[in-house]
């Protein structure tokens, strides 16, 4: 019996993404709207689902790793193991009413590893991050209260939470999986504002630190051998917080500190309900098409924010994938090409106005090797969200993501002594 090992460089790969991941570094965004709750949720996901818009929940594949519906893992063959490591970098510009800038960021994008225990039954394990937290805001002037007098402050916020998810799935016939998974969501987001009145100045910095269980549901149903019907369903929760705060004045060349670790809790925040429903269907043996639909019930949840509220989001998106031959000796035949939209309505509304996006993506797998399921996966998303009205800003993004997704076997029998 022969164990294929993973290549010692994946594992430095994944070590180094883990290290990413708790040293926060570096934004992994520079939205300002992730000045809001916890930050702006990333939809990127595993490999080759970047590239078709974010679809996925319908799409049952075996040879890939599908993070977007927990059912897909009962399709892992036998003495199969993938892992999936995954770098992504954007370039933003934000324009206002008064001001225009842009921004650049790379990091982590995605780790993943999933195999098969048994006949019908897979599991995954994956991390990626749930949300990012990146912004600057300089020269806010705010009235004194009862005076003509103002004050002006520089507020930045730095960090953001992952998901930690084990993914579970199960074939009970040939045609229906069930998927369940349990995510633990943490991660810290750290605030630092500092105002300056008159000839004196007050620095505070807070950081505060979540963490909670998420459940989610899933299936997959193949109508045909060509159509497959999915759907997904994350369960709510509430998210611990607690919140360190340190408060630093300056007065006339004087440092004096008024609060110095002081612990605090805030209120949990709720994740709402969440249902999606997806389609996938082979045209013509070489594309396939998928679609599908997820609402999020965030009014549900009964959170506000300073200047805003949470409403319903509704999320549409579309994706083609083309491979003229998978199992071709050539391997242009094997390419594939992918192309997607997606559309996102907002989860928040801001003074009345919800900040909407939509995305355009494009990728590419170039296989690796002369297997069927090692892949070079690279996409590209051009996208928007927001717009140029009272304080909204309109953002454009161009978001390039690199995956490796790598197919090893194991406890292969030997056939030649």
């Amino acid at each position: 019996m022969k164990m294929n090992k993973t290549p010692y460089f994946i594992l430095a790969v994944i070590l180094l993404a883990l290290n990413s991941i708790t040293a926060q570094s570096e934004a992994l965004t520079s939205s300002p709207y992730s000045l809001y709750g916890l930050g702006v949720i990333n939809q990127s996901s595993i490999g080759f689902t970047n590239g078709l818009g974010y679809t996925g929940i319908g799409i049952g594949t075996d040879t890939q790793i599908n993070n977007l519906n927990a059912a897909n893992y009962g399709l892992i063959p036998a003495n199969s193991f993938y892992y999936d490591v995954g770098i992504r970098g954007g370039y933003n510009t934000y324009s206002s009413s008064t001001d225009n800038e842009s921004k650049t960021t790379l990091n982590f994008a995605d780790l993943a590893v999933a195999f098969r225990i048994t006949e019908g039954l897979g599991m995954g394990i994956t991390m990626v991050p749930y949300t990012d937290v990146g912004y600057t805001l300089v020269g806010l002037e705010t009235n004194i209260e009862g005076s003509t007098e103002t004050f002006e402050s520089n507020v930045s916020g730095l960090g953001g939470l992952s998901d930690l998810k084990l993914n579970i799935g199960y074939a009970v016939t040939d045609i229906l999986r069930f998927g369940l998974s349990t995510s633990f969501l943490f991660g810290n987001i750290e605030e630092q504002e500092y105002f300056v009145i008159s000839s004196s100045a007050l620095s505070t910095s807070e950081e505060t630190n979540y963490s909670g269980f998420r459940v989610g549901l899933g299936m997959q149903f193949d109508i045909t051998d060509k159509i497959t019907m999915g759907s997904t369903m994350q369960l709510p929760s509430s998210l611990k917080g607690n919140l360190t705060r340190t408060v630093v004045k300056y007065l006339d060349g004087s440092e004096i500190t008024v609060e110095d670790d002081e612990s605090d809790t805030v209120d949990d925040f709720d994740m709402p309900l969440e249902v999606g429903i997806g389609f996938s269907a082979r045209v013509m043996e070489s594309l396939t098409l998928s679609a599908d639909y997820k609402k999020n019930y965030w009014s549900k949840t009964g959170q506000e924010e300073n200047l805003g509220k949470y409403e319903d989001q509704d999320i549409v998106s579309f994706g083609a994938e083309y491979v003229n031959n998978p199992t071709s000796f050539k391997y242009a035949d094997r390419i594939r090409y992918r192309a997607g939209f997606n559309y996102d309505n907002g989860y928040l509304a801001v003074n009345g106005i919800k900040v909407d996006s939509y995305n355009i993506t494009a990728g590419i797998g170039l296989p690796i090797g002369q297997g069927l399921r090692s892949l070079m996966n690279l996409s590209y998303s051009y996208g928007a969200k927001g717009q140029i009205e009272n304080i909204l800003v309109k953002e454009n993004y161009h978001l390039l993501t690199l995956n490796l997704s790598f197919a090893d076997l194991w406890f292969q029998k030997r056939l030649i002594n």
